[in-house]
This record gives C-alpha cells, sequence and structure tokens, in this order.
C-alpha cells in the first residue's frame, strides 16, 4: 500500500495487543496532535499526555491534524474505550463523514473507514460527539492512518508534545554589515495584521546576544511590552545567580513592573501593561554599549502613538559583558500549547542600527531560521521572508505552505531613516 512502517509503532501495536490488521499502519497520538475546539469557536481543554479524555460536551470539536505528501485513500482507525455503556461519534475528513459506535471499556482499536485525501498537505479530522450513555463521548489516545496517501512524508508530531502543540517559532537574524561599525542603537518595527494578534503570541521585535524585547499577547485582558535580559550565569533557577552575575535593574518606567524570571535560563525581566492593537505599526528602539566593571548596560525604548513620545520600559546591567549589539534577530512564537493551532503572523519593516559614532546603517538582508520543532520536521506550519518590499513572520495554523529553513532575504532599500533625538530620551 506504499506506507511508511516505524519500528516503534509496530513495537507499540504488539505491546497494547491491537488488531493485526493495522500492525503496519501509522499511529499519530492524540496528545501532540490534537486540539478541543468548541463549535462557537472557543476553545475547552481536554487534550492531556494520554490523548482525548473528559469529552463530555456536546459543543466540543476534536480536531486532530496530520500532514500527507500525496493524495489517494487512506484508511482510518481509532484507538480508543467508554468507561461504561455505548457513545456514537461521528467522523468527518474533508466533505466525508462516517459514524462509529464505542461500546468496548479496554482500549482497542475500531476501525472507522476509508477517505479519500484530494489535494497533499495538512489533513483535519474532527471528532463530533453524537450520543453517551456515561459521562465522556470517549477516551482516544490514537488515530490511527495508512492507504496508498500514508507514505514517508506524512508528517506529525511523535514525541515532545508539549512543544509540539505550542508549534515552530520562527525567527529574522538581520546581518550587520562588516564596515557598520560598533551596533550601540538598535530600531524596529512591526505590524500585527488585523486577526492575528492572537492569545500567546510573542511578537519580539528587537532581539539581541543576551536578550529580547517585543510585544505579547498574554490573555483575553491584557497585553505586555516585554523586555529581559539574561544573566551570563546559566541556569533556569533565579536563585541559583551568583550575586555578581546577577542583572541589575539602573531605571525602568513609570507604570513597568520588575523582577527576575526563569525556566528558560535565567535573568532580569521588566513589562509593561499597555494595550497594543493589531492593524498599528510600533516602533522599538534598544541601546546596548560597554559600561564600568566590564558590564553592559542595555535600554529599551517604546513609541508610544497616544503620547507620540519613546518611553523607557528599563535599563539593565549585565555584568561580566563587554560588548555592543550583536546577533541582532526578531521572532515569532507560540506561548500557549492550546492555541498551537491558530495561524498569526507579524510584518517586520525598516531595520536600522546607529553605531558609535552617531551613523545610522540600515538592516537590509536576514535569515529565515526556526526552532527544533520545525528541524525535525514535527511541524510543517511556518514561513517568513519578504512580503511586499518588508520582512514577514508566519507560523501554527497547519497552513501548507512552507520555507525553507536557514534561506536568505534581502529586502529593498527604504531610506528612511529613524529620526531620533538621543539625548532627550527619558
Amino acid at each position: 500500500m506504499g506506507f511508511f512502517i516505524p519500528t516503534s509503532f509496530c513495537q507499540s501495536k504488539l505491546k497494547d495487543n491491537l488488531h493485526s490488521r493495522f500492525s503496519d499502519f501509522l499511529f499519530v497520538p492524540m496528545a501532540g496532535n490534537s486540539w478541543s475546539v468548541g463549535k462557537s469557536g472557543s476553545s475547552h481543554e481536554i487534550i492531556t499526555n494520554s490523548g482525548v479524555g473528559g469529552w463530555d460536551n456536546p459543543s466540543t470539536m476534536i480536531k486532530t491534524y496530520f500532514r500527507t505528501g500525496r493524495t489517494g485513500k487512506i484508511q482510518l482507525a481509532i484507538r480508543a474505550r467508554v468507561v461504561t455503556g455505548r457513545s456514537k461519534i461521528k467522523i468527518q475528513i474533508g466533505n466525508e463523514t462516517k459514524e462509529l459506535s464505542v461500546s468496548n471499556t479496554a482500549f482497542d482499536t475500531i476501525d472507522v473507514g476509508t477517505f479519500n485525501i484530494k489535494k497533499a498537505g495538512y489533513q483535519t479530522m474532527i471528532l463530533i460527539g453524537v450520543k453517551k450513555s456515561s459521562e465522556s463521548y470517549a477516551e482516544i489516545s490514537d488515530l490511527i492512518i495508512g492507504g496508498e496517501a500514508i507514505d514517508r512524508d506524512t508528517r506529525y508530531v511523535k514525541d515532545d508534545f508539549y512543544w509540539g502543540r505550542r508549534g515552530p517559532s520562527v525567527h529574522l537574524n538581520y546581518e550587520i554589515p562588516i564596515d557598520a561599525g560598533n551596533a550601540e542603537w538598535f530600531y524596529n518595527e512591526i505590524t500585527v495584521p488585523k486577526g492575528n494578534d492572537v492569545v500567546g503570541s510573542y511578537f519580539m521585535a528587537n532581539g539581541f546576544g543576551e536578550g529580547y524585547f517585543g510585544i505579547q499577547v498574554n490573555s483575553t485582558t491584557e497585553r505586555r511590552i516585554l523586555f529581559s535580559v539574561w544573566s551570563p550565569f546559566k541556569t533556569d533557577q533565579p536563585g541559583e545567580i551568583p550575586e555578581d552575575q546577577k542583572i541589575i535593574l539602573l531605571k525602568k518606567g513609570k507604570v513597568v513592573n520588575s523582577g527576575a524570571f526563569g525556566n528558560e535560563g535565567s535573568g532580569g525581566q521588566s513589562y509593561r501593561i499597555y494595550n497594543w492593537k493589531s492593524g498599528i505599526t510600533y516602533r522599538f528602539l534598544l541601546k546596548g554599549a560597554p559600561t564600568v566593571n566590564n558590564s553592559t548596560d542595555y535600554s529599551a525604548y517604546f513609541f508610544v502613538p497616544e503620547s507620540g513620545q519613546w518611553e523607557l520600559i528599563a535599563s539593565f546591567r549585565r555584568p561580566k559583558t563587554n560588548t555592543y549589539l550583536q546577533r541582532l534577530h526578531s521572532f515569532l512564537e507560540n506561548f500557549i500549547p492550546e492555541n498551537g493551532n491558530i495561524q498569526r503572523e507579524a510584518i517586520y519593516s525598516n531595520q536600522w542600527i546607529c553605531n558609535s559614532s552617531g551613523k545610522w546603517v540600515e538592516l537590509k538582508k536576514a535569515r529565515f531560521t526556526a526552532d527544533a520543532t520545525a528541524r525535525k520536521e514535527a511541524r510543517l506550519d511556518y514561513s517568513g521572508g519578504i512580503e511586499n518590499g518588508v520582512f514577514f513572520l508566519k507560523n501554527c495554523g497547519f497552513f501548507n505552505e512552507k520555507t525553507a529553513i536557514d534561506t536568505w532575504f534581502t529586502r529593498p532599500y527604504s531610506g528612511k531613516i529613524p529620526v531620533i533625538d538621543f539625548s532627550v530620551l527619558p
């Protein structure tokens, strides 16, 4: 039938004593490839590390994604059980729908039937609860697929479910011209298109070797401007950082919160709660320069359209560091796994540095990269490059376009030198 047979799946099949008819099929874990979505569009999360559990709401659908490299027929089954009684479930792929009954109380393989894949790329299996006689419709651990459309190009999340459900993170790594001098200031602009301000998104504008600066959607009611600097001491626990390697807060804006952060390295963090809006272009300015005692000071400024002024987010001192700005980049990530099935995009425009001699230099070239989730092809819904003469990044949502990782892009020269009086910055 032309499908790929991973050894681990066959071993799992034998261990679980599944029906021999499905021994050559791919087992797609619901835990890493499924989302629960209300019919109204709201999310009701019932996906655990074991798969689907607690599915008791008739308005909740389960969507499971996998990517095929070609068209043709697929044979579909699920590994499921009910606690008691009998449930009826409707299964849909494209325009085809089938209904099955689940009455087994131990996990078993249940044949769903054959579906036609008419277009290669991401496929969506939708489960809809029809009837149940116990508290939930079913517990489901795996989607099982085989057939002529399933081969070595079939992709899905096999492990690291937390990161797989978060989706791929994507980056733009800006090239600083060799003759640019020391980059003391980094200017960038971000526009989040309408409808792309998804909860859980971090649109990072001014990344550098020791930290990052951008805007987030933290919840339906809160948005932030975030600026963080890593400690030179490598740890995920802020309390482990020696006194002489802690990030020092020099100053912060009047409405800015500050503190330590951990779990992704550790250091100093600052954020301002600010209701930024999609469709509006926001301006970011970062300074980084060596200072006293073998340290470097970093200061982040955000241009607030409502006041027409640059406002300080924070200034941090990083010990055991002597450098100007380096490894300049932007990125787009989703930090809430429950929203990893929703597409988001950002436009990055008009990148400049100002060197230590006061000369502005435009950054026109950037390399597109992505994280481990993308590089190991667990998720292929990522892209970036140039649209309408400016850089963009896009991820999540299971779209089919894909940009080759490590591709270089060069945007047109804009000549829009930032007009900033550094002497009056707060």
